[in-house]
Parts: C-alpha cells; sequence; structure tokens
C-alpha cells in the first residue's frame, strides 16, 4: 500500500504542512476503524499525535475543499487520454435535532418522503472509460438561502382579447433563471474554471429534475450540452417537412409523436433478452416549451409474454450526439450513487454530529475526499484481483494498525522482514478476497 502522506503531498502548497499533516492522521484513521464514524471516534484511533482536541481544529478549519478534490483527482486519477462527462446530484443526510446548520426537511427517495435532515449537490466528474465517478465539488444546499421572493400574479386584464398592441417577441433563450438554477449555475462555472485546460468537458448530465427549459438553457448559458430525461408523457413534435402555404411564417411543428407507434425509419436498434425486447428510437424533435430543437431518444420496452410495454424519454441539446453515447452517459450517472453509498456506510457523511457551518461542511467534504482516496489505493490492487472491495481496504490497514500498534511493545524492534510477514499474516484475517499481495 502507497504511503497516505505521498498521496497527499500534492496538497501542501494549498493547505500548509500543518492542515495536510492532520488530515494524514484522520485519513489513515478513517481507513482503521470501526464503528460511527465522529470527532471522537477518530481521536480513538489516530494514535499520538492525534488528540480529540487535533481532529477539532482540522474540522474548524477553513478548507478549500473544491480545490483539494480537483488536485486528488489531477495528480492520482486521471488519465491522458481520458474521456470526463460532468454529472450532479443530491443527496440528503437525516439528522435529529434542530440547530444544525442548514437543516431543514427535504425530499428522500430512499425514504420516499420528505424527511428532516440536511442536502447536498454534489458535481462529480465521470470517466467514461472506467466507469467510475470522482466527486470534484459538494456544496450544502440552503433552503432559506435559495429562496425567492414570491412573484406577483397579474391579473388579466379586462378589454380586448390577443396580443397587446406594439409588444415585441421576446427572446426566449434569455430566461429568468429561479434562485436554485443560478445556485446550480454558479457550481457548474467554478468547477470548468478549475478544470481549465487541464480537462475539456463537453457534457453536464442530471436526472429528469432538469428536464425543463429553463434547466436546459441555464446549461447551455456554460457553455455545456445537456443530457437528461423527460417526463414520459412529453408532448414533441416532429419538425414539418410538408410545402411552404405561401404567406405567413413557416410552419414548425409537425405530427405529435404517438409512443405507441413510432416510424420504423427512426429505429436504431432492436434486441432480445430474456422475453424483454428492446427498441431504441432516435430523432430530432421540437418541444413547444424549448426554444431550441432537442436530440431524442425514445427507448422502448416490451414484455413478449404479457404485452405490457414501457418507455423512457432520455434528451440533449447536442443534435449531433449519437443514441449509443447519449444512453451510455445518462446510464454513468448513476455512479454517483455509488459515492453516496460509500460515503455513508463508510466514510461518515452519516454520521457526523456537528452542528456549525464549518464542521459540517468539512464532514461532509472529508467523506466524499475518502471516496476518492479509496479509489486511489483499490486501482492498482483490482488489476490484480478484479473484487478487491473497500471493505477489503478497510481491513488491511486495521489489521496493519493492530500488528504495528502490538510491536511497539516489544523491547526491540523486529527486522523489517518480520515487520511485512506479520503485516501480510494478519491482515488477511478480516478480507474476503486474498488473492491480493498487499505487502
Amino acid at each position: 500500500m502507497p504511503d497516505i502522506m505521498l498521496l497527499l503531498a500534492c496538497l501542501n502548497h494549498d493547505l500548509g504542512n500543518t492542515t495536510v499533516r492532520r488530515l494524514g492522521r484522520i485519513v489513515e484513521a478513517l481507513l482503521s476503524m470501526t464503528g460511527r464514524v465522529t470527532m471522537l471516534g477518530l481521536s480513538r484511533w489516530t494514535g499520538s499525535g492525534g488528540s480529540y482536541r487535533t481532529v477539532q481544529r482540522f474540522f474548524t478549519t477553513t478548507i478549500a475543499w473544491g480545490q483539494v478534490h480537483w488536485l486528488i483527482i489531477r495528480h492520482h486519477l486521471l488519465d491522458r487520454d481520458e474521456v470526463m462527462v460532468l454529472g450532479g446530484d443530491e443527496v440528503v443526510v437525516t439528522k435529529s435535532g434542530k440547530k444544525t446548520h442548514g437543516l431543514d426537511r427535504f425530499f428522500s427517495s430512499l425514504y420516499g418522503k420528505a424527511v428532516p435532515g440536511l442536502c447536498f449537490l454534489s458535481l462529480s466528474l465521470i470517466s467514461v472509460k472506467r466507469r467510475v465517478s470522482y466527486p470534484v465539488l459538494m456544496e450544502p444546499v440552503i433552503k432559506e438561502a435559495l429562496a425567492g421572493s414570491p412573484k406577483a400574479v397579474k391579473r388579466p386584464a379586462k378589454g380586448r382579447r390577443g396580443r397587446p398592441k406594439g409588444s415585441r417577441n421576446r427572446n426566449r433563450r434569455e430566461v429568468e433563471l429561479s434562485p436554485y438554477l443560478r445556485f446550480v449555475q454558479g457550481l457548474i462555472r467554478q468547477v470548468l474554471t478549475r478544470l481549465g485546460s487541464a480537462l475539456r468537458v463537453s457534457y453536464f448530465v442530471f436526472d429528469g429534475a432538469f428536464g425543463h427549459h429553463d434547466a436546459f438553457q441555464m446549461v447551455r448559458q456554460t457553455g455545456l450540452h445537456l443530457i437528461s430525461k423527460l417526463r414520459h408523457d412529453a408532448a414533441l413534435y416532429f419538425p414539418y417537412e410538408g410545402p411552404y402555404s405561401g404567406r405567413g411564417p413557416r410552419k414548425k411543428y409537425g405530427p405529435k409523436l404517438d409512443y405507441r407507434c413510432i416510424p420504423e425509419r427512426y429505429r436504431q436498434s432492436l434486441s432480445v433478452d430474456k422475453g424483454i425486447q428492446t427498441a431504441i428510437y432516435q430523432m430530432p424533435m421540437w418541444h413547444k416549451r424549448f426554444a431550441d430543437r432537442l436530440n431524442i431518444v425514445v427507448i422502448v420496452k416490451t414484455n413478449l409474454r404479457t404485452g405490457a410495454v414501457a418507455h423512457v424519454v432520455l434528451f440533449s441539446s447536442d443534435l449531433e450526439l449519437g443514441y449509443e453515447r447519449l444512453i451510455e452517459y445518462y446510464r454513468l450517472r448513476f455512479q454517483i450513487e455509488f459515492n453516496f453509498r460509500d460515503a455513508k456506510q463508510y466514510w461518515g457523511l452519516e454520521d457526523f454530529m456537528a452542528t456549525h457551518s464549518t464542521p459540517v461542511y468539512n464532514s461532509a467534504n472529508l467523506a466524499m475526499l475518502m471516496v476518492n482516496l479509496s479509489q486511489v489505493l483499490i486501482r492498482p490492487l483490482r488489476e490484480q484481483c478484479p473484487a478487491f472491495s473497500v471493505n477489503d481496504l478497510k481491513a488491511w490497514f486495521r489489521g496493519r494498525k493492530y500488528v504495528l500498534e502490538v510491536l511497539k511493545w516489544l523491547p526491540e524492534m523486529p527486522e523489517p522482514i518480520f515487520i511485512d510477514q506479520a503485516i501480510a499474516r494478519v491482515t488477511e484475517l478480516g478480507r474476503v478476497n486474498h488473492a491480493v499481495n498487499t505487502t
């Protein structure tokens, strides 16, 4: 296993030696510890030089986590020929009490209802080649800060029907963004500024929450193309291909799309697997609430035994994007969910008990940093054993810590070869996958 401090050496310039040294001790404690990940729990596993007060000092330090995530990705995870897409998603962390900074009620898909807790928006760089997600920015969603002033409802004036005399056409691409969309746009621009010329990203992937015109224009203003999902009953229209009537503006909308009878000429593939027939259609189409044409991909699944039919409507602002890559990029967005799972299960995203804004922010971002660092540590091991997991990684570090603590009680330190053999033997105890020699 590589030395943790060597992995964190790239952060010395931005964080300083003291903060990096504290971070190194906390990272090793996270990799070794069992139980809930709290400040008190961390202090019990940091050993000498990592007291509870030292852990507290770290969590109250202001840290530019966006820069930290990017440096780890750039130095340890980014390949030269890497193709990346930028993805985003929200995670809800349940919390009790009334004094935690940012506490409110947020909808949780796990519970199927609004629950009291914290909400964080995570932006991640998703590797197309490796099919993994690297968190690059994690920010809290504060409802009070994003609440816009209620707009006054305009009552229609009495008088003639129709368009007022003298009114002009408005540019539908110039939309008034909601506070939440401005918040997301600011985060996207932060990431793009930080990436600079080191990495070029062309697509932003989000779930169906961004399947509307305002989100479409918000993403296009950042220079990226949006990939998202529309409602299953979205009213889509084929471009008009008929003759010009000779007067007035040219027709824009053709026939409305019938999802039960999509023309065969738009079908791109047809396959059958375990009695489920999958047909994929792609076509450029209009939506009356969007100012631009959409690159639409419809995935229709039919149960050949029961005749049940279901479909999904994906779209992109890039009209040249092929259906295979569009579907692949949207599927890769789910890798962010695995980041949330690991952060909650192993790295304390669900466990921290901080209440003030800075410790809360540091606790959430520390969990996402561990997601990246664990991938750095696991990547070379999976080349020999593809099944090597985070559980195996933690078991190795925990066994190593036990061996080193026992050796400190010996009157004389053994030879290095004996220490390596002892570590190799003890670290096998808690692991599931034993095929990798980590010494």
